[in-house]
């Protein structure tokens, strides 16, 4: 049976066109999936992401437990900051990756994939043994609104959040007499925040955000163009450029893997020799040379071997060609400034690998 938000009947009355996302009906678009995006990139637009996971794990070993289950140092973490991490199996394969907020000492919340919420469950929980932890699904009983954009501070200030957390922050608030969770999150690559609130109080927030949001032209979002905001990002999306046969190293997040933390965690022994000795393949970003589109699942190929597959790909309204992201061969001749070739209805097409991301991201701003 699919599921529904909270703000499902909101969706229709806007005249969204729904799908099925991850077990979830979803809006995938309620009008241009490029005037959605646009709005995004040059004011505000709002976000029902209720589909994702919320878990809390608390007690007195949730520091070592969260230790070992993420390649992340959660040491590090103080009250009200946000970790980016993933969730790795033996063979340092991706799980699921998430953000971890430490919101008091002995508890956390981890956000995490919609499809992914009862494999990570399930992981966590044989993984539990030992450790003094209480682990809390909470998904059902929350709602989560994205709105993001570079007028969404301003926005959001002006309705009455006059001191929003820093980028990868979490704070407590009260929007519209309601209190909410407010974390300087995002999946666009844009500043905004994500607002966990209780189910029963979505809709009236959804509605007063959509009306104090008019004077910015402030549009609903949905899955088209939170698919085209984040490639544009380069942010990965589970299922498509990360699996459980990936490890962080290979999906190019090795900026996100301590090299000194002491603490055992599933996968380290792969992952510390991937950081040491190199990876057999790696994950770029290409854009086409022609007007063609690349989807997931088409064939890579480099001098006319075949050299790995796509992951993401598709039109990037913003720069006005067409982008992806790959799995290939780590080959010493294949970098930024390589011609390679893609594999489109038994037709190769050229593409060039370029850098990540392919526009500049405007999310680290207090």
């Amino acid at each position: 049976m699919t599921k529904q938000t909270f703000l499902h009947d909101k969706h229709i009355k806007l005249g969204a066109r729904m799908v099925d996302f991850a077990g979830w009906e979803m809006p995938v678009q309620y009008d241009s999936i490029i005037e959605e995006h646009k709005a995004v990139r040059n004011s505000v637009g709002i976000f029902d992401v209720s589909h994702m996971g919320e878990i809390i794990v608390k007690g007195e070993d949730a520091l070592p437990y969260l230790n070992k289950i993420v390649p992340q140092n959660i040491d590090t973490l103080i009250p009200l900051k946000a970790i980016y991490c993933q969730l790795t199996n033996k063979n340092g394969g991706i799980i699921d990756d998430l953000i971890i907020y430490k919101l008091e000492d002995y508890k956390y919340l981890l956000i995490v994939n919609a499809s992914r919420i009862d494999d990570d469950l399930n992981w966590m929980v044989r993984n539990k043994l030992g450790f003094n932890v209480d682990i809390i699904n909470e998904s059902h009983n929350y709602s989560l609104i994205a709105v993001q954009g570079p007028k969404s501070s301003e926005f959001l200030k002006e309705i009455g959040l006059i001191n929003l957390p820093f980028f990868f922050s979490i704070k407590r608030d009260e929007l519209f007499n309601i209190n909410v969770w407010i974390s300087r999150t995002g999946y666009t690559g844009e500043d905004g925040v994500e607002i966990l609130v209780k189910n029963e109080f979505s809709e009236y927030l959804w509605d007063k955000l959509l009306e104090a949001g008019k004077e910015y032209n402030i549009k609903p979002i949905g899955l088209g163009a939170r698919d085209t905001l984040r490639l544009e990002a380069a942010l990965h999306l589970y299922g498509n450029d990360l699996d459980e046969n990936t490890t962080p190293i290979e999906a190019g997040l090795s900026w996100s893997i301590p090299k000194d933390k002491n603490q055992e965690y599933n996968g380290k022994c792969i992952i510390e020799n991937q950081l040491k000795n190199g990876i057999e393949k790696k994950l770029v970003g290409f854009r086409m040379l022609d007007k063609s589109i690349a989807r997931h699942g088409y064939d890579v190929y480099f001098n006319n071997n075949k050299i790995g597959i796509v992951t993401s790909g598709g039109i990037s309204p913003s720069r006005g060609d067409n982008i992806g992201l790959a799995y290939v061969k780590n080959l010493d001749n294949l970098s930024v400034g390589s011609t390679i070739q893609i594999m489109i209805r038994d037709k190769l097409h050229d593409a060039e690998i370029v850098k990540r991301p392919f526009v500049t991201k405007r999310n680290k701003l207090k």
